[in-house]
């Protein structure tokens, strides 16, 4: 009998995670003993988790003795589509048709492509760059063609789709969005959206808007645009080739929780549904009545980002005069120039101050103009206030003596 010895030849595609790449950077490093280690390279919610939360997860346990459904509970969806109607300002989302649970979005992020991808035909898959290292994981396994547009400070970190090939647009089959960026923050106009939509239409591929980070902001008169409020103002109620992913991890402290939801065009998600009943990804009951209370509630959302208002306000006095960068449109990342390569001044501040940072080069792709993430690092917000602002004084520390 012959035994197979190898799996399916694209994971030999992937690239180590941006996590792995800096594990490996700091091999060899001893902490220095005077500093405690304060972690601002991961994007992990470090806010409580609010009590209210944890009482509906427990209330619920008794949901563990029966099977989920994909679907989900008629009540979370009816919670999530009234969600989305109060914050983006119009009504008529379907909870039935426009509305899939899932289990936070990362997972649903990576299904879309193996959902929506036609491998019988040659497939590319639009991405930005730097960019969430799923996107381009999602295509490759799903046998697409990643294809990156780089989001670089002489544009204002924009998306320059008019620089993209028409023969590239002809086979793109799936195009992930992340606006508020990650890592940049930069949120998307109504006309950058008009101007992707146009595209969808004349070539008709699917638009996966990822949106987890749309409740971090700051000016409470002021949020975010959405992709499915963008898709209204412009006339395009049946959100047509428009999925949108969103997740309570950031909005709600959650992020153990594994909760999130995509929503949008009916046709793309009845697919899905399909798809993730074959795949096995049912949300918890309980995990379902939890998130079911937090989509509800706002006031512990409108707490989250004071906290992390705070400690931009503290925090940004403090490194303006050492690292080149600009509040963000929106999330909790500073996105920040460094005045020696990116790798060389995270490896030296983690070897001498003890604070983590991550490479932007590690979450970007080299291209024809080089990486656009080279010589910036991403600094993730996601301490408390005091820890931010310890961090902060030793990064500067450490520029002095540059």
């Amino acid at each position: 009998m012959r035994i197979r010895s190898s799996v399916n030849p694209d994971l030999d595609r992937l690239q180590s995670y941006p996590f792995e790449k800096l594990r490996t950077l700091f091999q060899g490093l001893i902490a220095p003993p005077d500093y405690p280690l304060v972690r601002l390279s991961i994007g992990e919610p470090q806010h409580p988790t609010p009590a209210f939360i944890e009482q509906a997860l427990t209330d619920n346990v008794d949901g563990l003795s029966i099977y989920p459904t994909t679907q989900g509970t008629d009540a979370l969806r009816a919670a999530i589509a009234a969600w989305l109607e109060r914050r983006y300002g119009f009504a008529g989302i379907d909870p039935n048709s426009q509305v899939l649970p899932v289990n936070g979005s990362r997972e649903a992020l990576f299904a879309i492509a193996q959902c929506v991808i036609d491998r019988t035909a040659d497939a590319n898959v639009l991405s930005p760059n730097p960019f969430y290292q799923i996107y381009e994981g999602a295509a490759l396994l799903a046998g697409a063609n990643p294809v990156f547009v780089d989001n670089r400070p002489e544009n204002g970190f924009a998306s320059d789709l008019a620089s993209i090939p028409e023969q590239v647009w002809r086979d793109m089959q799936l195009a992930y969005v992340c606006s508020p960026g990650n890592p940049t923050g930069r949120v998307m106009s109504l006309d950058e959206w008009a101007a992707l939509f146009a595209l969808s239409d004349r070539h008709d591929f699917v638009i996966a808007a990822d949106e987890c980070y749309s409740e971090i902001y700051f000016d409470e008169e002021a949020p975010p645009l959405g992709a499915l409020e963008a898709a209204r103002q412009l006339g395009r109620g049946d959100f047509r080739n428009l999925v949108v992913f969103s997740s309570l991890s950031k909005r709600s402290n959650v992020p153990g929780m594994r909760s999130g939801f995509v929503a949008g065009d009916a046709a793309v998600l009845k697919a899905f549904l399909r798809y993730r009943t074959y795949h096995g990804c049912a949300m918890s009951v309980a995990v379902q009545a939890a998130s079911a209370a937090a989509w509800s509630d706002e006031t512990h959302v409108i707490e989250n980002r004071r906290l992390y208002r705070e400690k931009f306000e503290q925090v940004m006095p403090i490194l303006a005069p050492w690292l080149k960068f600009e509040r963000p449109d929106a999330g909790f990342y500073l996105w920040a120039r460094t005045p020696i390569g990116d790798t060389e001044f995270a490896r030296q501040l983690q070897a001498t101050y003890n604070v983590t940072v991550l490479p932007g080069s590690f979450l970007a792709r080299e291209g024809a103009n080089g990486n656009p993430g080279q010589g910036f690092v991403r600094i993730a917000l996601v301490a408390e206030t005091a820890e931010c602002v310890e961090a902060a004084e030793r990064i500067a520390a450490f520029c002095r003596t540059l």
